[in-house]
């Protein structure tokens, strides 16, 4: 089933917002300056962040990767006290799928966009200051990004939001 990005993004925008604010969270860390933000909007891109060039390579794979992070850590931190009631005992209560539902939007959107790959590796292996080590890690995380941005188009996406929503904690639990 083929669903547009755009509703998928407008039902599941707590994860759009989250990725949004890790980026802007990664360029305060980073002394990079913010310009503009748009956590989300209904229209292509869903949400932006634009800010000064880092100075840093490092910083730039900081930024960018910044929403895989936070997203799957928050995402997992929302779930884990739901996703025990609700899969095992199947005695979860409203609250607790809401729960869900907002750990699986945000897990949805952990992975870097297409556009944030091609900043990362313009800043990074066209930069000038890049030392060879980060270019060594930059091209398996490119990679991951490419296949997350095709897997999207197979749900890969959901699925990876699921697994840290439900499986992550039983698994974590002992359960699984």
């Amino acid at each position: 089933m083929l669903i547009p990005g755009q509703y998928i993004g407008v039902v599941t925008f707590p994860g759009v917002v989250v990725h949004e604010l890790a980026h802007q969270l990664f360029c305060r860390w980073c002394g990079v300056a913010v310009y503009e933000v748009k956590y989300f909007q209904a229209d292509n891109p869903l949400g932006y962040v634009i800010h000064e060039p880092p100075k840093k390579p490092l910083h730039q794979l900081l930024i960018g990767t910044g929403p895989f992070i936070i997203n799957s850590l928050i995402a997992f931190v929302i779930a884990f006290p739901a996703a025990l009631p609700v899969a095992l005992f199947n005695s979860g209560n409203l609250f607790d799928y809401i729960q869900l539902y907002f750990a699986v939007s945000i897990g949805m959107h952990a992975f870097p966009s297409t556009t944030d790959a091609s900043t990362m590796w313009n800043g990074i292996w066209h930069g000038d200051n890049t030392p060879l080590w980060l270019k060594i890690v930059l091209l398996p995380v490119m990679g991951l990004i490419l296949l997350g941005a095709i897997g999207s188009v197979f749900w890969l996406d959901l699925v990876y939001g699921i697994l840290l929503a439900i499986g992550l904690p039983l698994l974590i639990a002992g359960l699984f």
